[in-house]
């Protein structure tokens, strides 16, 4: 074997033990987050209130591997990287980013882990409905759409390690009602 080959071949080992180890870290400490949200716009006269649905896929990690966590960057080609005390945290709240990138990555790499495979399998539908909707108000949305936000979001909540009610849910009800 030439030399040329032998240095593609331990390449080629050095980025299978990196990508085991970046699929390792996102099998174990990835979410897929699915929110309802309540905006107040301070800044504006009278102080508008705004709500809508909020998608963010998040790793976090010891601070450590806050190297790893670019590398992940890198990988997906978006997201933002924050150290916080002891903790790195990788997200990507753009809904392009989340659609173009973070999406076709877990279709092309399975989910070792089968709550987390479900779990991603009902925000990727998330996704979907609100990119659809980008740039539309909340209350032009088809209602369908709506309901469907509604039951991904209870349907989640059992793959989450800590599942949180969501302060504003019941306003989201209130709202697929109004449209009714």
């Amino acid at each position: 074997m030439g030399i040329v080959a032998q240095l593609i071949l331990c390449y080629n080992n050095i980025m299978a033990k990196e990508n085991s180890t970046i699929t390792s870290l996102i099998n174990n400490d990835c979410c897929f987050d699915l929110q309802f949200r309540k905006d107040t716009r301070h800044e504006r006269t009278g102080s508008p209130t705004y709500y809508r649905w909020k998608l963010q896929f998040v790793i976090t990690s010891p601070k450590e591997n806050s190297k790893m966590m670019g590398k992940v960057k890198k990988m997906m080609g978006c997201g933002d990287i924050h150290i916080i005390k002891d903790q790195a945290r990788f997200s990507v709240q753009d809904i392009d980013g989340i659609h173009d990138a973070v999406v076709p990555f877990f279709k092309k790499n399975k989910l070792q882990l089968e709550k987390k495979r479900r779990d991603f399998e009902m925000w990727q539908k998330a996704v979907a409905i609100i990119h659809k909707n980008k740039g539309v108000y909340l209350a032009k949305w088809p209602k369908s759409d709506l309901h469907t936000l509604m039951e991904i979001h209870k349907s989640t909540a059992k793959y989450k390690q800590k599942p949180r009610r969501s302060k504003w849910i019941e306003m989201a009800k209130t709202l697929i009602k109004k449209e009714a």
